[in-house]
């Protein structure tokens, strides 16, 4: 299999689209912030900082439209949703972030969905680090996604 990010040298290049049918495209990640139950009860709405959630909510939302800063080799793409969900989990006990990034263009969104997730779990993280240091942040994966010439996917 070859990468798709590398030329016949080797060489690190973004990839030519210019050829490619716009299709639309959505994209949905996961990832997980583990912490203790008194963290989680904070993130559920005692934290002195405020209203946690809808911090990391606004900030999955930046973070998906700024992943070509973030990622040198991807595209600006005119994204036409971003919604981040949050389930609190006592069974972790934490929360398990969900973003669901989609697009009519030439490339897809799954680096916008995982740096969604990843920027709003990172966020949840700042907010109560101040109660717990040793929150974990995992498991942050692609679920899914639909159009473009690979096809769908799902994870298992």
């Amino acid at each position: 299999m070859s990468l798709t990010h590398f030329d016949e040298r080797g060489q690190a290049h973004m990839v030519d689209v210019s050829g490619k049918v716009e299709t639309a495209r959505t994209a949905i990640a996961e990832g997980l912030v583990v912490m203790a139950p008194e963290t989680l009860a904070l993130a559920q709405g005692g934290a002195a900082k405020g209203d946690v959630i809808g911090v990391a909510r606004l900030a999955g939302i930046m973070g998906a439209k700024r992943t070509s800063d973030l990622i040198p080799l991807c595209h600006p793409l005119p994204i036409s949703k971003v919604a981040i969900e949050f389930e609190p989990d006592p069974a972790l006990p934490g929360i398990r972030v969900t973003a669901t990034v989609s697009t009519t263009g030439r490339t897809g969104v799954e680096m916008e969905a995982l740096t969604a997730v990843s920027t709003a779990c990172l966020t949840i993280y700042d907010m109560l680090k101040a109660a717990q240091k040793d929150m974990r942040i995992e498991g942050i994966r692609l679920l899914s996604k639909t159009g473009g010439k690979s096809g769908d996917f799902k994870a298992e």
